[in-house]
């Protein structure tokens, strides 16, 4: 497993499904390598090598794509199909840069869809910050086990198991867990494409 990109049972199998998918989006939008770069901030190198299923993306290459695309991360990350299980530990994973935050993306609502949901596991003792989501996008986070606490800005709200939070995503967020025992998340993201 590399602890800075994307796991799955078939690590290669995924490298070269988000390679293609990220292919046709940037064909259907009728950009080239170049215009995505500047939409994405990746490089054009690093953009070559994730279509030609070469790299294994962490997760802030994946946001940073998903981002500059307006996409959920989910979009790139999972397969169509009409009926869809998610089960813990079989699907995809993303981990952060820092390996505090493990996300398995679950469900995405229709193709490059509006709507994603996802589960976490942030470890014991750590902290995840996420970068600012584009304008439009709307996270709820359910805290399944364990107590944490999410830092807006200069605000800090905590939750404890069950508890839960809707915030618009358009600025840094963090997710902390003080406590010694991994805390499950739940994220519901909504890309409603509009500003806040």
């Amino acid at each position: 497993m590399n602890n800075n990109g994307l796991t799955w049972q078939d690590p290669k199998k995924l490298a070269q499904h988000v390679g293609k998918t990220l292919r046709n989006i940037r064909n259907e939008r009728s950009l080239n390598l170049q215009e995505l770069s500047e939409t994405t901030g990746v490089s054009t190198l690093t953009l070559g090598k994730i279509e030609r299923g070469e790299a294994n993306p962490s997760l802030t290459i994946i946001w940073k794509i998903a981002n500059g695309l307006s996409i959920p991360i989910s979009s790139l990350l999972m397969e169509k199909q009409e009926v869809q299980i998610s089960r813990k530990n079989e699907g995809s994973k993303v981990i952060s840069a820092n390996e505090s935050l493990t996300l398995e993306p679950m469900f995405t609502s229709s193709g490059y869809g509006s709507l994603e949901t996802h589960r976490a596991f942030l470890k014991p003792d750590s902290e995840y910050r996420a970068d600012a989501h584009p304008p439009g996008v709307i996270e709820f986070v359910t805290v399944m086990e364990g107590t944490i606490q999410v830092k807006l800005g200069n605000e800090l709200f905590e939750l404890s198991e069950y508890d839960s939070i809707k915030f618009h995503a358009n600025k840094e967020h963090s997710y902390i867990n003080s406590e010694a025992m991994e805390a499950v998340l739940h994220f519901v993201m909504i890309y409603t494409g509009k500003a806040d």
